[in-house]
């Protein structure tokens, strides 16, 4: 799993941050995190859950609603309202950006804003909500009764969950206008209600109103002793995998596991659509990532493209150094090879690599001398000195080259032009 940043601006002008977790490999869908009250997007449920949904194959945004975010200062939640137009927002930048949710998952007061604003996402198919309040002026209760008269100028300070909270007259207003049971009736996306029955912050009873006045598909899973923030890694993890399981029922690509390459002889590179230059490879039955450093815009989710051409070239040295050692009967424990590639401008040719052998085992120097003189005959190292020729074509031709071809050229260098 890698977390790049994905901070996006909104209509009103502010920058929200927030932080995108993708998966190693290519992602089988998108969700969108919103996190709880006195939460923000690094609070410990946000970044399990979101990373836990990352290794089910889950890329997952979280962010941090304005006023909530900025850690080590007094939190000053701008209202439900604005916490729904950065989901939206949020979920807009996603699409834009080659990487649509399928999913929203919202924690606590977060859950009662993803219901709010799934109606307004298209790509939105399913929505789970974990310790979600059916009520949303729920929240005036913890804040205590001095929050819901608050009066023009006025705020009020609370500590909820060890963190202190400032609300102002709007805030209060803004909850207690929220019709939840309308949205739920029209929400036509697939609902998952998680809560525990020990949730001392939000009853379990909250989680009936909710499940009551949604239509099917709608499903409930109990979080049994789970708190309400998550804090235990288990009850995290649960969360997340239920979830991932319960979503692929309803998101297009997630019932399909992810596929496997052809072992065709063909490399298939292609963009990915996540950052400026991630390229999918696919080779031999497996599949990497190539990329670029952020310094130049990349995301450094994979090696650079001479990182690859070195690492053709140190994998065809150990396996030619392997196949001579056992050939020849040398006890050649384990070989491994390390390769740098630099433009050495003045020299002719310009790219060089630099290639450093590592050979375990009880060797003597006339069998080293041996295996480095091998090295040097392997075919790819042939390749690149020789050179080569690159042919271009509107339309990938389709036939696969004989599979043993690359092997026999080695075996040939090993059996007649090696040292004895």
């Amino acid at each position: 799993m890698r977390t790049e940043p994905f901070d996006f601006d909104c209509a009103d002008g502010r920058r929200v941050r927030a932080v995108l977790d993708r998966p190693d490999g290519q992602a089988r869908a998108f969700a969108l995190f919103a996190h709880c009250f006195t939460c923000g997007k690094d609070n410990l449920a946000a970044t399990r859950i979101s990373r836990a949904l990352a290794a089910e194959g889950v890329g997952t945004l979280r962010l941090d609603f304005a006023g909530i975010g900025e850690l080590g200062m007094a939190a000053m939640p701008a209202g439900f309202t604005v916490d729904v137009e950065d989901l939206v927002a949020a979920g807009a930048h996603m699409v834009a950006h080659g990487c649509a949710p399928g999913l929203l998952i919202g924690h606590s007061l977060g859950g009662a804003a993803a219901i709010a604003a799934a109606g307004r996402m298209e790509t939105i198919k399913a929505v789970a909500t974990i310790g979600a309040p059916f009520d949303v002026a729920h929240v005036l209760k913890l804040l205590g009764p001095e929050a819901e008269g608050l009066r023009h100028g006025e705020t009020h300070c609370v500590t909820l969950a060890g963190k202190a909270i400032t609300v102002g007259p709007g805030f209060a207003e803004s909850l207690k206008t929220q019709d939840q049971a309308a949205r739920l009736k029209a929400l036509k996306r697939a609902l998952l209600i998680l809560h525990s029955p020990v949730d001392q912050i939000v009853g379990i009873d909250e989680s009936t109103g909710l499940y009551l006045a949604a239509k099917h598909p709608k499903s409930f899973v109990s979080l049994d002793t789970a708190d309400h923030l998550l804090s235990k890694p288990k009850d995290a993890a649960y969360a997340a995998s239920v979830i991932a399981a319960w979503a692929s029922r309803y998101i297009d690509g997630m019932t399909t596991p992810l596929p496997v390459p052809a072992a065709d002889g063909v490399v298939r590179v292609s963009e990915t659509g996540a950052g400026k230059f991630q390229a999918r490879v696919e080779a031999g039955g497996a599949m990497l990532m190539a990329d670029e450093p952020v310094s130049v815009g990349g995301l450094a989710s994979g090696p650079m493209p001479y990182e690859l051409v070195a690492a053709g070239l140190g994998a065809c040295t150990v396996m030619t150094l392997r196949l001579y050692a056992d050939l020849k009967g040398i006890p050649l424990e384990r070989g491994s090879v390390e390769v740098r590639h630099e433009k050495r401008s003045g020299e002719t040719p310009p790219d060089v690599f630099e290639r450093t052998l590592i050979l375990d085992g009880a060797l003597s120097e006339a069998q080293r001398g041996r295996l480095f003189a091998i090295a040097d005959k392997c075919p790819v190292h042939r390749t690149l000195e020789a050179g080569a020729r690159v042919i271009t074509r509107a339309t990938p031709a389709m036939a696969a080259p004989e599979e043993e071809e690359h092997f026999a050229e080695m075996q040939a260098v090993c059996e007649t032009e090696a040292p004895s």
